[in-house]
């Protein structure tokens, strides 16, 4: 077998070209090859280490698949070698592969984008059809990967350490270890025919991208220390998964599938279907490296922006607040307040556009004279007059059953599933492929932006529309995935038109985070979490599936607190905590002030002021920032919980406690911030030195006794109130 090294920084890859010139992915690692930890046996290297995975349908399996594995796969199996063109560009090292197949006519390209400065590499595959007969795709990876279990001696039992984020309503981003036996994948075959119908799989179907799971992954060999991390860049239905195959372990990652996402391409002589961009990295068994790498790779494939550059302070008037029931009326104090405590931009969430109960009715995007008698353009002229740039909240890609345009627009604007539309909660999706809906969008865009002078928009997406729609389509998932890129370049049309528009993303919260759309939209909702309590899980793992500077996080201190039954913890949370505690949860990411304001006592109202004052003191260094996690991730079950950003002249960390016995939490530092350097410790948010505004001798109860040892590394704080919060500030001098 010829061997082909490719070396960039920490990654090591290595190709085989075997004597059946077939191309055979060998190593992808930050651990150097060892050409022993190879199965030896000559079937099993010529059945193993494709570089692709492409499935035609109407072909006899090669040999023996038990399940539903993307293993034995033609003519992923029958590809030959034709050549590899090895390049550099602006953006780093860029390798083409080409591979055929003679009895098929599939053509398969796959590219290879290297990032200068990251261990990550940007991955697709792109098949032909350049044979005489029609040919069905049922599934093509984007990254296939066999023997990812190779580097030292022990048991996968033992060894392999998979790290899944989980994601839901309200309790995003909620990051899970496993060793292969907690997942049902314990060693149990001996022998080298190791071929089980066990996989692990991690699946999204639909529209919402990241309902159950973020499109993501980490899989660590404790061993060797090295670890193997993958992020899948598609808005729609995902797939990866591990399984074994004589005696290795293999990952394969994709877009939609047939089994999975009802989905399937047709291609006829001279047709073409490109998979979804991955990007995959490699490191040290270490998620704090992983995450950094992911942050500084988004940071390169993000379109550029003046939003991630100067991250302005935002007030929505929503979440615990108007909730969606706004007017002239409530809106002018909340802008006064707003405006004092230092917010840059203020959104008009949902409601400005309907009297009464909206739901079912929204699409047509016309302000309500009930609500602002004068005209929203009032209310925005007045936003504007207090320094702020006015927003709006719209749901573009829906209309209600009731939408009055709804009723008379033809069925094709619309997803359409055994001849019904399709709806989800009152509201139907709305087909970005049809040209009449794109001109009905952009006519929505052009009026809020130069009628209503709005210069943000809250998109949101607040519906599951399921696996797709059959009009126009191969496949029901076809269908899903062409109006998925519609929207995708509808999406850079908007941009391209009004570059200096903020426009969020929001699904329901963070139901749609990843980066085929992060890499346009600057900034994302992470939840529509209402109790700040639990946020913190949220907040403190953030910077984990989106970078920090794109992590928009609620900050609603109530009236009078959040308040239950006697007892509670929230009970027991003084409002003054309260009130620090909603400001750290979005200090180290993207502010999105809301709450009642206007309606804080004026201690309150300081801290919140205070807050905003020294995040414009530190966002600069957040927008070039990378994560850390000082004592692991957050789950919503910890009592302590901590995050930081660190940059080469200090660390700004954030640290949690809410309930639980433990009073007093132990920080290691990152490295770097202990040693010989000479290091400052300061507990920045709320400062205790600060002038009370009223009188009131509370700034005391609100200090924070804590100690570093600059031998260990270690910052201990004490956390004596069941409920709080504080900034610490790390600087090396």
């Amino acid at each position: 077998m010829q061997f082909i090294h490719v070396d960039e920084g920490k990654l090591h890859i290595v190709f085989g070209i075997t004597e059946k010139n077939q191309i055979k992915l060998l190593h992808f690692s930050a651990v150097e090859f060892d050409e022993k930890k190879l199965c030896k046996e000559p079937q099993f290297i010529d059945e193993m280490f494709q570089l692709v995975q492409v499935n035609f349908s109407g072909y006899d399996r090669p040999y023996e698949k038990h399940g539903n594995k993307y293993i034995a796969t033609v003519p992923g199996y029958t590809l030959a070698y034709e050549g590899m063109k090895d390049s550099r560009n602006a953006i780093g090292r860029k390798l083409v592969i080409t591979q055929k197949d003679a009895a098929t006519g599939a053509y398969v390209v796959t590219t290879w984008q290297f990032y200068e400065g990251t261990q990550i590499v940007r991955m697709w595959n792109e098949v032909f059809n350049e044979g005489n007969e029609t040919q069905t795709l049922e599934y093509l990876s984007t990254f296939y990967y066999a023997g990812i279990e190779k580097e030292g001696e022990g048991s996968t039992d033992d060894k392999m350490e998979l790290r899944i984020c989980h994601n839901g309503w309200q309790k995003e981003m909620n990051w899970q270890t496993y060793s292969f036996p907690e997942l049902g994948f314990g060693q149990t075959q001996p022998t080298v025919y190791q071929r089980t119908s066990k996989t692990i799989e991690v699946t999204n179907t639909g529209n919402w991208s990241t309902k159950e799971y973020l499109p993501m992954g980490y899989l660590a060999n404790t061993e060797a220390d090295s670890a193997l991390y993958w992020q899948i860049e598609h808005n729609g239905s995902w797939h990866w998964e591990i399984g074994d195959q004589n005696r290795h372990f293999y990952v394969a990652v994709s877009g939609p599938t047939e089994i999975q996402s009802h989905w399937y391409k047709v291609l006829e002589p001279g047709d073409s279907f490109c998979s979804v961009p991955v990007a995959v990295g490699v490191g040290a068994a270490d998620f704090n490296e992983a995450m950094g790498e992911l942050t500084k790779y988004r940071r390169k494939i993000r379109r550029p922006n003046q939003d991630n550059e100067k991250l302005p302070v935002i007030f929505n008037d929503y979440m615990n607040c108007l909730f969606g029931d706004p007017t002239s009326e409530k809106e002018f104090p909340l802008i006064d307040a707003a405006a004092k405590a230092g917010c840059e931009y203020f959104v008009i969430d949902a409601g400005w556009y309907a009297p009464g109960l909206w739901w079912d009715s929204v699409g047509e995007w016309q302000e309500c004279r009930e609500r602002f008698p004068n005209g929203i353009r009032e209310v925005t002229d007045y936003i504007r007059g207090k320094g702020m740039v006015p927003g709006v909240w719209l749901e573009l890609e829906v209309m209600g059953i009731c939408c009055e345009k709804a009723k008379s627009v033809p069925d094709d604007w619309f997803f359409v599933r055994h001849g019904k539309r399709v709806y989800d909660r009152s509201r139907y999706q709305l087909d970005f492929r049809n040209p009449a809906v794109i001109s009905h969008v952009n006519e929505v865009i052009d009026r809020v932006v130069n009628e209503y002078g709005v210069g943000y928009i809250k998109m949101d997406y607040n519906i599951e529309p399921g696996i797709g729609t059959e009009l126009y389509a191969d496949s029901v998932g076809d269908g899903l995935m062409q109006h998925e890129k519609a929207y995708l370049d509808w999406l850079d049309e908007v941009f391209e038109k009004y570059p200096d528009l903020v426009i969020e993303n929001c699904g329901s919260g963070g139901l749609r985070i990843d980066y085929a759309l992060l890499s346009r939209y600057s900034i994302q909702s992470t939840s529509d979490q209402e109790d700040y309590i639990n946020y913190a899980t949220i907040a403190a793992n953030a910077a984990s599936g989106v970078t920090p500077e794109q992590a928009a996080v609620w900050s609603y201190p109530q009236r009078e607190g959040m308040k239950e039954k006697e007892g509670s913890l929230r009970e027991r949370a003084d409002i003054l905590e309260e009130t620090v505690y909603n400001m750290v949860n979005t200090m180290l990411l993207r502010i999105h002030q809301s709450g009642h304001l206007a309606e804080l006592s004026d201690n309150r109202f300081a801290l919140v002021k205070e807050g905003i004052d020294y995040y414009k003191s530190i966002r600069a260094d957040i927008a070039r920032a990378l994560p850390y996690w000082p004592i692991g991730t957050a789950d919503s079950r910890d009592g302590l919980l901590a995050s930081a950003l660190v940059t080469d002249e200090r660390m700004i960390l954030a640290v949690w406690r809410r309930g639980g016995e433990q009073a007093r939490v132990i920080l290691p530092l990152a490295e770097g911030f202990h040693g010989k350097r000479a290091v400052e410790v300061r507990c920045v948010y709320p400062a205790a030195e600060q002038a009370d505004v009223s009188g009131e001798p509370f700034r005391q109860e609100l200090t924070c006794n804590f100690d570093f040892n600059p031998v260990t590394g270690e910052l201990v704080a004490d956390l004596p109130k069941p409920v709080m919060a504080r900034i610490f500030e790390i600087t090396l001098r």
